[in-house]
């Protein structure tokens, strides 16, 4: 496998199924060895990652801030409208500075194109912290939690319950490439974009595992070893506020609906959670829930992104 540095990271369907499992034994490797008591390995001892945020954000920014401290870099927070990209400066022109500023850039956008202009223009590593259309950080995070948690990724069942959103994503493309089955429940018209569906089906072609799409939550989850799901309302949807908690309300993650899965069923939200609309307390503070195991998952897997891109 050829070496992955100076590759950027803009979405799963990128990278192969080996290169994946080589980020996460990466990390793996890198959370046993904080564990036995290295807080920190200086693998990119003088190096800086310049974080750019259009959308403001709790995990992205304290575990990439933590990842590069733990690996003996720096970080530079950069709010998109306190940059001169707020007062007109082309995406272009700003990637072509931060180059020969910092080695390595990672954005939490609104747009993916907006990521995409970034990474072409920019001559180190891109990093999608979030876009409208993948979260491929979290996807990893939660790749590296079911490993943890079911001792193998290969022919589980993971159902996703919820809005086809970029998580969602993320998620179909990490599962279809690992040999995952999925299964996405949502209502009518939030189903997944289409060309995610595609390259899911030719993955899972390659991969031996199996996609269901369904607008019943009750099929996804029956036998299911994993229930996911999401908040219904993400940043910049507010004004559709009222309509969605109309639609999603039969998709609530309750002990009733967890009860259709395996017995030994886990638990997953990437979180924030609004409790009481997408999951209920009872579940997420239950004995199926990791989502605690997952968020901090997402701070070892980006120290396994980090070292091996920048």
């Amino acid at each position: 496998m050829r070496s992955l540095r100076g590759r950027d990271l803009l979405t799963l369907q990128d990278y192969t199924r080996e290169e994946i499992m080589f980020i996460l034994e990466t990390a793996k490797m890198l959370k046993q060895r904080y564990y036995s008591g290295e807080r920190v390995i200086p693998i990119l001892k003088g190096k800086t990652l310049a974080m750019i945020f259009q959308k403001p954000s709790t995990r992205t920014r304290v575990s990439f801030e933590v990842a590069m401290h733990q690996l003996g870099g720096f970080t530079l927070y950069l709010n998109w409208n306190e940059l001169q990209l707020g007062r007109g400066e082309t995406i272009a022109d700003t990637a072509r500075v931060l180059s020969r500023y910092v080695d390595g850039i990672m954005a939490r956008v609104y747009k993916h194109s907006d990521l995409e202009e970034l990474a072409k223009y920019a001559e180190i590593p891109v990093i999608n912290g979030l876009s409208d259309l993948y979260h491929p950080c979290q996807a990893l995070g939660d790749m590296l939690t079911i490993w943890e948690k079911k001792g193998k990724l290969e022919n589980l069942k993971i159902a996703w319950v919820g809005d086809g959103n970029n998580v969602c994503n993320s998620l179909i493309i990490a599962s279809t490439k690992l040999g995952l089955n999925i299964a996405i429940a949502t209502p009518k018209g939030y189903e997944p974009p289409k060309h995610v569906i595609e390259w899911a089906k030719q993955n899972a072609k390659e991969s031996g595992s199996e996609i269901i799409l369904t607008n019943n939550p009750v099929k996804a989850v029956e036998n299911a070893d994993i229930v996911y799901t999401d908040v219904w309302v993400s940043m910049g949807q507010e004004k559709e506020r009222e309509i969605r908690l109309k639609v999603f309300k039969p998709y609530q993650v309750n002990k009733e609906l967890l009860a259709r899965a395996k017995e030994d069923v886990i638990f997953m939200h990437c979180l924030p959670a609004r409790r009481g609309e997408e999951v209920t307390d009872e579940v997420i503070d239950g004995p199926w829930s990791v989502v605690w195991d997952q968020a901090e998952n997402r701070l070892h897997v980006q120290k396994a992104i980090l070292s091996l891109l920048l």
